[in-house]
């Protein structure tokens, strides 16, 4: 049986982003994946109208059930209304589950510009003990740590849980991806440089990385696969929705 892995994230309606695309990007790594709405946005691929968020007990009541059939062991995480939502679900889903493993992508905002919250550190380091990997981009990195350096930022945050600092906005290392585990470094090299931007790029990156610890990577190697399915999903198009791709070279349909 091919894993059971899980997503807790909002419902963009154009499949680019959040709870749709991650469930596209398990599939294209040949997974089984199971689906937690945290959110309903109203959006297009370039233009954010609106959210409605989902209270923390309608999350559970989700995916409580599906932690209860299902051997789910890693978990990527999208957007929610507040950190504080996380100290409610995460422990009650471990409870459900023991040893599933959650990746956060935190988006702060979307990428059309709509600012979800600006919680401070003091909010996020109760949250960080219950994650296993941290994905965020430079900008986020520093509004979450409070610190105004990205690296720095993750390093501070890699003292509770690894951080893969991405390098879509870095200025001294654009394109660079590196991952901090307690006093470890692994930096991944851009491949290409010149690609089209993509609507939901950092969900699919996550959501690779998921995919890829599920089928039983270690943590340096998931981030690198995951590095490189989403450079796959970066070329596949010119427009802001990508196609996703098996393995053996097919597209995912109705992407």
């Amino acid at each position: 049986m091919e894993p059971y892995v899980m997503s807790l994230a909002g419902l963009d309606p154009t499949g680019g982003a959040g709870l749709l695309a991650d469930i596209k990007t398990f599939e294209a790594h040949r997974l089984n994946g199971l689906g937690v709405c945290t959110a309903l946005t109203a959006q297009t691929d370039d233009e954010f109208l609106g959210v409605e968020w989902i209270p923390p007990e309608k999350i559970l009541a989700q995916a409580l059930p599906l932690l209860d059939k299902f051997p789910v062991r890693f978990c990527k995480v999208g957007i929610v209304a507040h950190p504080g939502i996380l100290l409610e679900v995460l422990p009650a889903l471990r409870n459900a589950r023991p040893g599933i493993q959650f990746i956060l992508d935190p988006v702060l905002k979307a990428s059309a510009g709509y600012v979800f919250h600006t919680a401070v550190f003091s909010q996020w380091e109760q949250v960080l003990d219950h994650i296993a990997l941290l994905t965020p981009n430079y900008e986020e990195a520093i509004a979450m740590s409070g610190l105004p350096c990205g690296e720095s930022a993750a390093r501070k945050m890699a003292s509770r849980c690894a951080v893969l600092l991405k390098g879509g906005h870095r200025p001294d290392k654009p394109g660079w991806d590196s991952l901090f585990w307690g006093n470890e470094l692994a930096d991944f090299a851009p491949v290409a440089t010149d690609v089209p931007a993509k609507h939901g790029s950092g969900c699919v990156l996550s959501a690779a990385i998921t995919a890829s610890l599920a089928k039983g990577l270690s943590l340096v190697d998931a981030c690198k696969a995951g590095k490189d399915y989403t450079l796959r999903y970066l070329q596949s198009s010119e427009g802001l929705l990508g196609h996703h791709v098996f393995n053996n070279g097919s597209a995912l349909s109705g992407c």
